[in-house]
């Protein structure tokens, strides 16, 4: 599956969670409360394939799954360079010092295994938004 299915089909997930959340009232912090990763792999165990195995993406202790994926991740489907023979596909905008690139075959793609930015409650509050896809709106980039 392309980076834009997957974008898409989540964005659809995440958007029935919060739909739900709305409809019980809760507040900003709630909503993201909710999103901690024991909360969701108990309530929401389809939303991660890793729910089932208890398994969590990234080891830090408090997990959050609100932004299952990053907003300084950028990527293009159709390949953004060549680099060494090899199509780069994906790059962390902030070049983090946890990520690296990949080569996996021909291209070459961002590994973010190791970097946990995204997942902090105070990264979730400082960039919330009730759409998911609207905050993940920049990662596409166009070809």
């Amino acid at each position: 599956m392309g980076y834009s299915k997957w974008l898409a089909e989540h964005a659809k997930k995440h958007k029935t969670i919060i739909d739900k959340l709305i409809a019980k009232n809760l507040t900003k912090s709630e909503i993201i409360d909710y999103f901690n990763f024991e909360n969701m792999k108990e309530k929401e165990p389809d939303f991660c394939p890793l729910y089932a195995q208890n398994k969590k993406c990234h080891e830090i202790k408090q997990l959050n799954c609100y932004l299952c994926s990053c907003p300084n991740f950028r990527f293009s489907d159709k390949g953004i360079k060549e680099v060494d023979d090899k199509l780069l596909c994906s790059y962390c905008n902030i070049n983090s010092k946890d990520g690296r690139q990949a080569a996996y075959g021909d291209k070459i793609h961002q590994d973010c295994s190791r970097c946990i930015v995204p997942h902090t409650k105070e990264y979730v509050t400082k960039h919330f938004d009730l759409e998911w896809k609207k905050i993940m709106s920049v990662c596409e980039l166009s070809s």
